[in-house]
Formats: structure tokens, sequence, C-alpha cells
């Protein structure tokens, strides 16, 4: 309490006794001013709490002036509401009230206080402690619009709507004494993870001066933790938003970040691993402020904050309107939403999914996608599936597999001639003569040295493409295979509870089967590969290196998805299953004698070799030349 509060109490007191005893009333208006004089200290004693409260924190104001409210007389109660809220103040006051609106996919939950959705639930799909996925409940979702009169800023969230519900649709009003009303108005289609929101109004002119042309609007959701490995959950849950007319951006996903953009979105989402709530605008955000916090307690992964506008005509009928998704991030789903639309319209909402960078996620769109889907119309089984898109994708990569190996056995075959060539130029001033004369022997038995690199090429995209949608695949999740209960998720066999540094934050407290079996399998490639690969020259440390690359994986796969590590675990068993089929059935000999034919024919050189050639040839003589400077030193 300040001095000047203290000399006014003091002064009115001294005011009061004056008048008290100068008047000399009777009883009837001793007791008449008493009352009066108690309602005007109730009244100065809650504005002075009020001003301290607003210094200190605008929720516990609130909580304190509903409290006072409740308790005050009629008279002080409507004072009150008239200071704070203005034409808003019938409003400020009431009972919380709940409707529910669902459809065969959604389940939401309406409050009438600050008119907003109180929960959303998936009616098809189960987080992983076996209940219904509940997106948001309670205040783990605000959010709200700023209503700015002349004298004050009134937040919707503190304020009661009306509710008026029919069968697919709830509309929450604000209406005023002057006979305006706000409403807003959501409706649930059927069959429908899009929720529609609308503004609609009348005579908010007489309640807004005409000088506000947009509205503030703010959203806030503590995120839910719905999946098993709360480690990838957590690597792949963001906040999302939309350029107007152009890219989808994010901010970070591993630690905490914030952003502020000055331009038009068109979108705002939070954004978990395999669901997402996104608030669309029919027309536009103005600009956007976002804030995204790590939380590390077990229940929730992330906080979210965002703030934004909209443009507004307080005289308009229908002055904006949104769209509410809630629901999973399906591919061919968000994909769907932009039938109809084009240009600045389209909302990209599949970039929620993320397949990997351009090229990979053409790959993804275009080719893993729609067989995924295809195989999913015949088979239920996704572990089946997988089984069979790998072999399909090993059968079209065949081709390219099998001349790979044809140049790893050509390379083999001519061992023995590399070997002589090495032993005609074994000193290291003549190590241009060797290359030359080895380059000379590939083209004349008409082997490409660099051909066993071509399907390394063309698979790495594919692995790459693979790498980001089996994490990423909604369909997955949930579905069991052999031991693994959740594709999507790790299968673990061995777990524990001790916090371990170092292996628990990268590691994991467990160790999942696919990834191990996939590592084993690895392993037992690289070692085929060296085996092919016995008495070629190697760099010092490769052998161990190439060893050590499946032990990596061991480490980086652990945590993810156990349909990734089982892909991969397919994936290179057939290869090398193929590899062993290679051997047993091309002969040797017989390339052997090919490559020997080859080279008694006249081989005209490409135009690459001749360049090669002739690059050595002045390579060598520079050399040559250097060498002489050298020994006339």
């Amino acid at each position: 309490m300040d001095k000047n509060t203290i000399l006014g109490f003091v002064l009115m007191g001294i005011i009061v006794v004056a008048f008290t005893w100068l008047a000399q009333p009777t009883p009837e208006q001793l007791e008449a001013q008493k009352r009066y004089t108690d309602s005007i200290a109730t009244v100065d004693s809650i504005r002075l709490a009020q001003d301290q409260i607003i210094k200190q924190n605008e929720q516990v104001e609130q909580m304190l002036i509903t409290d006072t409210i409740a308790v005050a007389t009629d008279s002080v109660r409507n004072v009150i509401l008239d200071q704070t809220y203005g034409e808003f103040s019938q409003n400020a006051i009431g009972e919380e009230k709940f409707i529910t609106l669902s459809n065969e996919l959604l389940t939401l939950k309406f409050s009438n206080k600050g008119g907003k959705l109180y929960e959303a639930v998936l009616n098809n799909y189960e987080a992983y402690d076996s209940t219904k996925v509940t997106l948001f409940t309670a205040q783990e979702n605000n959010y709200g619009f700023m209503f700015k009169t002349n004298a004050r800023v009134i937040d919707s969230k503190s304020l009661y709507f009306e509710p008026i519900a029919t069968d697919s649709t709830v509309t929450m009003r604000l209406a005023f004494k002057n006979g305006s009303i706000f409403d807003v108005r959501y409706t649930l289609p059927k069959n429908s993870y899009m929720l529609k929101m609308d503004i609609v109004q009348n005579g908010m002119d007489k309640i807004l001066p005409s000088s506000v042309v947009y509205l503030d609007f703010y959203w806030d959701q503590t995120m839910r933790r719905q999946e098993k490995g709360r480690m990838f959950e957590e690597r792949n849950s963001a906040l999302y938003y939309k350029f107007y007319g152009d890219d989808v951006e994010n901010l970070s996903q591993g630690s905490d970040d914030n952003e502020r953009v000055t331009t038009s979105l068109k979108w705002i989402g939070f954004k978990n691993q395999f669901f997402s709530s996104v608030f669309i605008a029919d027309e536009r955000f103005n600009e956007g402020s976002f804030t995204s916090q790590m939380m590390k307690d077990d229940f929730y992964l992330k906080k979210f904050h965002a703030e934004t506008t909209f443009n507004y005509d307080p005289s308009s009928a229908n002055p904006a309107g949104f769209s509410f998704f809630l629901g999973p991030n399906s591919y061919p789903l968000l994909k769907s939403y932009d039938k109809g639309r084009s240009g600045d319209e389209e909302l990209d909402l599949d970039q929620l999914v993320p397949l990997g960078y351009q090229f990979f996620r053409w790959i993804n769109t275009w080719i893993i996608i729609p067989i995924f889907t295809l195989l999913g119309k015949f088979f239920s089984n996704y572990g089946i599936i997988i089984l069979i898109m790998t072999i399909f994708i090993k059968l079209v990569l065949f081709p390219f597999t099998y001349k790979s190996y044809m140049s790893t056995a050509k390379m083999q075959v001519l061992k023995p001639q590399i070997e002589e060539i090495n032993a005609k130029y074994p000193k290291k001033e003549e190590a241009l003569e060797r290359q030359r004369a080895t380059m000379d022997l590939y083209s004349k038995a008409g082997v490409n040295p660099m051909g066993g690199c071509i399907p390394m090429l063309l698979q790495m995209p594919i692995l790459l493409a693979m790498f980001a949608f089996f994490p990423s695949s909604i369909e997955l999740r949930g579905e069991s295979f052999l031991w693994a209960h959740d594709l999507s998720s790790y299968d673990s066999i061995f777990s524990w509870d001790t916090y371990i540094p170092i292996i628990t934050p990268y590691f994991g407290n467990h160790i999942s089967l696919f990834c191990l079996l996939m590592t084993v399998t690895n392993l037992l490639y690289t070692k085929l590969n060296m085996e092919s690969q016995a008495g070629s020259q190697q760099m010092p440390g490769m052998k161990v290196m190439m060893y050590m690359m499946p032990l990596m994986f061991l480490v980086f796969f652990n945590n993810y998805a156990s349909g990734l590590s089982y892909y991969y675990f397919v994936s290179t068993l057939i290869t090398i299953l193929q590899t062993y089929a290679f051997k047993k059935f091309i002969n040797k000999d017989k390339v052997l004698a090919k490559l020997k034919e080859n080279q008694k024919k006249p081989r005209k050189k490409s135009g690459f070799m001749a360049r090669l050639e002739e690059a050595q040839r002045q390579q060598q003589a520079a050399l040559r030349e250097q060498q002489k400077k050298n020994k006339r030193r």
C-alpha cells in the first residue's frame, strides 16, 4: 500500500467522522450511513487488491476478483464487474458447463468458460498405456481472443459463453445488454478429423471501437506423451507453421526455441510423432510469435505457445473462419486436404510427415507409400507387407546387383595380372606407370573398376528414403509382428531401469532384437566383402573400420522403429543369399577366359580413357622433369 493510498484513507476517515459529528444523524441515518461506508470501503479495498494483483500476476488477479465477486453483495459485484469488464460484465460470471460432439473418429468436449475446445480424443487410436489417444484435456490446451476496447483488454478465456448445441454444432455465445452477440460456432462433420470454427456476430461495432481492425489470438498447449519410446517421440515433436503461399517451417525439435515472423501465415500446428493439432485460417494470420520449451516431466514432452493476429471487422456478420485439424499424421489423409486447392491456398499439411529431404521424399511419396498402401489392401499383417516390399525392391535392383557382382568377379580373376604389374613397377616413383598399365589392362579386358559402385549408388537413395519412411509411418503404429508388439517403436527383449551415463541417453535402457539381428547380418556381409577383396591393397585400419560400422548401427538404431531394423535385416539377409548364389552359379574360369578373349581383340579407347591416359602422360612427364631438376641440385 503506497503513501497516497494511506493518506487517502486517512482523509476519508477524517471527513466521515467530521461529517457524522456535525450532522448528528438519527439512529436510522447512522445505520444507513454505516452500510454505505462499508460498501465504499469494500469497493476501495477490492480496487487496491486488484491493482496489486495486476502487478504480480494476471492469473492470480482473475482468481481473486472472481472469488471476491462470489462473496460480495449484488450491488458491489455489479460495480466490480462494470469496472473490470465493461460491456462484457454480464459474461464475466457463470458456471462452467461441458458439451460433447462426436463422430466416428473424434470425441470432442467443449467448455463454456472461454468458449473453447476442452478435450480431444481420437476414437480409433490407443496410447502406450492402452487408453484412447487424448490430444489434450483441461488446462493442457488454452486458446482465446483478446478484445480491445477504449478502456480495457478482455481475454475471452475469462468469459462465460452461453452454449447452444445441435446434433453436429456447438455455438458458444456472448450476449450483451444492448442486444449485440458474439458467437464462436463449432461444427464437426461426419467421419472427419477437421473441426470447423466460425465467428458469427451481430452489433459488435457497438461494443468495440471502429479502430479495431484485427483480433489478437493466442494458443498454448502442453503436449502429452503418446508413445512407448519417449526419446524418439520427443525428437519428432515440434511446433510447425506454414507461410501463406510458401514453405512449411518448424522450431527446433531437440532444444528450447523461439521465433518471430512478420509475414502472413496459413496455419500453426503442434505436431507429435504421429498426431497433430493444427489451427488453419480460412484466409490468413497476419504474423506470428512462437515458443517451444522442452519438459522433463515423464507425462509431457513439450510446451508450445503461439501468438498471432487476424483481420477483423466489428461490423461484419462473419469476420473470420478457421479449421481445427485434430488427427493422425497419415500422409494420404493430410495430402487429401489439398484436393481442390491450388496456389497460395494449398495447405501442405503432408509436410507434417517427415519423409526426408526433397529427393528422398519424392521416392517415398511416389513409390514407397503407394506400394505400401496397395499391399495394405491385401494383407493385414504389416510384417508380411514389409517382407513383400523388401523382396520387390530387391527384384527391381537385381540387374544392378548382378552387374555389381560380375564387376567384382572380373576384378578378382584379374588379380594375378594386377600383381604382375605391381611386381613390374614396384618403386614409388613408378606409381604412374603402374597405374597406367593397370588402367590399360582394365580397358583391354572390358572391365569398369567403378562398376561395383553403381548398384550401391542406386540403393542408397532407397535406403535413406526408408530411413525416413518407417519412423513416420503411422500405419505401423501398434502393429505387431513376431516378438515386436509395435513396429513403429523398438522391440525390447531385455531392459533395465538403472540410469547409465552415456549409454542411457544414446542407447537407451533396453536391447532391441531386430536391431541386434540387423547388426549381425551386417557383420556377416562385411566379412563376406572382406573375403572377396582378400589380397587387394587396403588402407591401414580400413578392415577395423569396416567392422566398426555395423556396431555403430547397433547403437544408432536401438531406439528406432523395429520396422526399420526389420527391413534392413531382411534386405541385408537377401543380399547375402544373393552373393552366395552368384558365387555358386557364376564360373570364374569362364569369366577369366572371356576377359582374355577381350584382351586379344582390338579395342577402341573411349574418350574418357584417352583423356585419362593423356593426363597420366603429362603427369609422368612433369614428374620426370622434376626428378631431373632435383639431380642437378
